[in-house]
């Protein structure tokens, strides 16, 4: 797999993270605004969010070419 193949991969997969946080976003704030009972559930949903924006950040890095000093 050549570089350019690796990068588009993973702009791929960066894509799908970004939707899938959004798509938590509107979930999590739906079910604070009805002011849902299930507050386990809420936490949950928000440590899959912060997964995720640790793993957009992650890939995001990697696609930063290494400068040598």
């Amino acid at each position: 797999m050549t570089q350019a193949d690796e990068q588009k991969k993973i702009q791929e997969w960066l894509e799908g993270l970004r939707v899938e946080h959004s798509d938590l976003d509107v979930v999590i704030n739906h079910l604070l605004e009805a002011r849902h009972h299930d507050t386990m559930r809420i936490q949950r949903l928000k440590r899959r969010k912060l997964k995720i924006k640790d793993m957009i950040h992650r890939l995001e890095s990697e696609l930063i070419p290494d400068l040598d000093a």
